[in-house]
């Protein structure tokens, strides 16, 4: 028997080896990473300078407290993703998972307005679907009702006002002026923030707002006196082939507070986080003098240390780049089993940030019960092809979808092999 609290009652393989796009379970069986595990393995599985970065920096410092020290790794690091990021002047605020990251960022909002002298400021609006991390905080700010119905009685709903997701049928500015009603409806003065996903990940896969969105969110929160933060834990560090996200198609847009994770040291250390415009923390420092928030783990120099050999892979294996052209190649084979497979709704997504909606044959729409999804991603790891499967995109329950990321060094031949196996578990499921 088993010690081990798993997730859920399916069984669950052991892995025993991983190299590049691949991962071995304890049976010697090869499955294509398709999904990066959940989008984290950003530069591939393997990478022996990355394990021994971490291996240096543990014997040299492994642990120091950050309300005691900082690290010449963080401070190295922080300055060399400030500049991938285009974000000089941004502060570096480091934590272990994109959840951590994302409460971060919302009690910094609410700080800074505190600071600012205006603490009627508690809100934070955000979309449905969304899905921004499991913690408590960060779940209440998602737009997933299944994850959050549990914890329902634990939150104050009226914190957490929803915008509609993205429409591709209206403009990016129409789009994104809708966000001007719900900040009028919830009480603007009452608002501390907006925060979105540039792409929306595992709530409605890879689902991009056109062109001007962004930059029109970022117009209307300066209005409105309300941060604007980007969350880039799954969308970000290049996997939709721009280091930035939110400009995503070239709009000049820095948003107030940018949150980063799952690529961030790509799944060799829990490692996320968040830059911070030097606004904001200029005026928290300038208030209180400290962020009345921390986490015991945060900044940990060998997670650093990992983000920083990560970085250097994705620099020096323009990997950014790659990700915008295998993901041209990897959309395009994703359009030829569409036109073949008719339970393929849509394709869609930018670079390595993929998403297959699934849904009735018959009628081309989603189908009244979920459980297409979980069909075909099953006998696409039976095939040895692991994807992300989901559902709920339209109504909380309809809305079955597959998300797609490999590792962002995945070869064009490798591109075919995930194409050829998703071909084969379309037909089978």
């Amino acid at each position: 028997m088993s010690n081990v609290f798993y997730r859920s009652r399916k069984s669950y393989p052991v892995a025993v080896r991983a190299e590049g796009v691949y991962l071995w379970d304890d049976t010697g069986k090869r499955s294509l990473d398709g999904s990066s595990g959940a989008l984290v393995a950003n530069v591939g599985h393997g990478r022996a300078g990355v394990a021994r970065a971490m291996a240096a920096q543990a014997e040299r410092l492994a642990f120091v407290h950050g309300s005691q020290y900082s690290s010449d790794v963080l401070e190295t690091y922080a300055t060399r993703l400030a500049a991938f990021l285009n974000l000089p002047g941004a502060r570096f605020w480091a934590v272990s998972g994109g959840s951590e990251a994302n409460e971060s960022a919302i009690k910094l909002a609410r700080q800074y307005h505190v600071e600012r002298g205006e603490p009627g400021r508690f809100k934070v609006i955000t979309r449905v679907p969304s899905y921004h991390g499991a913690s408590l905080g960060a779940l209440a700010a998602s737009g997933m009702g299944a994850r959050r119905e549990l914890y329902a009685p634990l939150m104050r709903e009226d914190a957490w006002p929803k915008m509609p997701k993205p429409d591709p049928g209206l403009t990016g500015e129409q789009d994104a002026d809708r966000l001007r009603a719900v900040l009028e409806a919830a009480g603007p003065e009452s608002v501390a923030a907006f925060m979105c996903e540039p792409v929306v990940g595992a709530s409605d896969a890879a689902l991009v707002p056109n062109a001007g969105y962004h930059a029109r969110v970022a117009e209307i929160c300066r209005e409105y006196g309300v941060l604007f933060i980007s969350d880039e834990v799954m969308a970000g560090m290049g996997r939709c082939g721009v280091p930035l996200t939110a400009r995503l198609h070239g709009e000049a847009v820095t948003p107030d507070i940018v949150v980063l994770g799952k690529g961030l040291a790509a799944g060799y250390a829990p490692l996320a986080g968040l830059m911070a415009q030097g606004h904001v923390y200029d005026t928290v420092m300038g208030g209180s003098g400290a962020f009345k928030h921390g986490f015991t783990y945060a900044g940990h120099p060998v997670s650093v240390a990992a983000g920083l050999a990560v970085l250097d892979i994705v620099e020096g294996e323009n990997l950014v780049a790659a990700a915008h052209e295998r993901g041209a190649q990897l959309l395009a084979g994703l359009e030829a089993l569409k036109a073949r497979h008719p339970q393929v709704l849509a394709v869609r997504g930018t670079g390595l940030l993929l998403g297959v909606v699934l849904g009735d044959p018959a009628t081309g729409q989603s189908d009244v019960t979920p459980g297409r999804a979980e069909r075909v991603a099953a006998r696409a790891r039976e095939l040895g092809l692991l994807t992300y499967p989901g559902s709920g995109a339209v109504d909380g329950v309809r809305g079955d979808h597959l998300l797609l990321g490999p590792p962002l060094s995945i070869t064009p031949a490798e591109v075919d092999e995930l194409l050829g196996l998703l071909d084969q578990a379309l037909t089978d499921a």
